[in-house]
């Protein structure tokens, strides 16, 4: 019997573990929102693990990863946004990146062709900050760690790894919709 499903089943898991998550911080019990917000962190490395690995890709997998990871960095960014831990400038400019490459990808995908669905190594970088910001800022909220220049220092790769990643996606979508790619 073949398992190449587990890894779009372990995306889906991240997805249902979001709400959890964010009614956790809303309620103040970061402990908890850390625990299972680290559980949805594995498990992204996990399903990619067992893509690559098991030679499980799809495209669905293809396109349901990336959308669990926008889910839950969106989520996150604007519940801790909302309840005072980040800056609401940060949060708009995270989700703002998104929504211009979620969009971008969709006007590809009807006016070009399918999107690949392959974030750039700049894109897992940024991803990797944010997962690495919110759990370093939920760790803050429930235990009084990391220090807050630590958070800020982060916070800063953030926005620039989020414009150039941004810029990134622009100009080398545009340039592959140009030549007809």
């Amino acid at each position: 019997m073949s398992l190449s499903w587990l890894p779009n089943a372990i995306s889906l898991m991240r997805i249902a573990l979001i709400p959890p998550i964010l009614l956790l911080m809303i309620d103040g019990q970061f402990g908890w929102a850390l625990a299972i917000f680290w559980l949805a962190g594995f498990s992204d490395g996990l399903d990619g693990y067992l893509a690559v690995r098991f030679n499980w890709s799809s495209r669905l997998g293809g396109l349901l990863d990336p959308t669990a990871d926008k889910l839950l960095i969106t989520g996150m960014f604007i519940t801790l946004a909302w309840t005072g831990h980040i800056p609401v400038w940060l949060a708009a400019i995270v989700i703002l990146r998104d929504v211009v490459i979620v969009a971008g990808a969709m006007v590809y995908n009807f006016f070009v062709k399918p999107v690949p669905g392959e974030p750039t190594r700049i894109s897992k970088l940024n991803t990797a900050l944010q997962m690495l910001f919110v759990l370093f800022v939920l760790s803050r909220a429930g235990f009084n760690w990391p220090d807050k220049i630590t958070i800020t220092i982060l916070g800063a790769s953030i926005l620039v790894t989020v414009v150039i990643s941004g810029v990134d996606y622009v100009w080398s979508w545009s340039r592959r919709a140009k030549a007809g790619d």
